[in-house]
């Protein structure tokens, strides 16, 4: 577990939620599949957070493909691990936006069009693929953009995609 992969925002999250939130399994959603208190323990520890830590409540989307999270209807906040099998299938409208531009399925929220706008200048409709390293391309296409790279190019962290929010 790389613990660079939890954000400062969800590390803050994990430890000052009430502790009785951490027994309520159903609360916490992820593409529309709520977390049995089972899932919820094997979530933690494969992101190595401690058993008595809560996951906050609440509805959440997760691209296992990027490890990319975010609220239902918003950006993505930051980047776990890929791969987890949590909750169901990541849905087309899981941001909540009408922008065009669909990562891994999801069509991205207007916030991740403007920050991609800034390292890239541009941003075109369509529909493009990305890894957990921010290494991307057009949906059955080859690597044509590195996202960690290019924000670091324009004066970003270079730490990865949407990670400061």
């Amino acid at each position: 577990m790389r613990l660079a992969m939890l954000t400062p925002t969800l590390l803050l999250l994990l430890v000052s939620a009430p502790a009785a939130l951490a027994q309520q399994g159903s609360a916490v959603v992820v593409n529309g599949k709520a977390l049995s208190p089972d899932d919820l323990r094997a979530l933690r520890l494969r992101m190595g957070i401690p058993a008595e830590a809560p996951i906050p409540p609440g509805k959440y989307w997760y691209d296992a493909v990027s490890g990319l999270w975010g609220n239902q209807g918003g950006p993505a906040m930051g980047q776990l691990l890929p791969g987890l099998e949590l909750g169901g299938p990541l849905r087309s409208d899981a941001s909540g936006s009408t922008t065009g531009v669909f990562i891994n399925g999801r069509q991205i929220h207007l916030q991740e069009v403007a920050y991609l706008q800034r390292i890239f200048g541009y941003v075109l409709p369509g529909r493009y693929w990305l890894n957990w390293q921010g290494i991307g391309g057009v949906e059955g296409g080859p690597p044509l953009f590195n996202v960690m790279a290019a924000a670091a190019q324009a004066g970003g962290s270079g730490q990865g995609y949407n990670r400061r929010t």
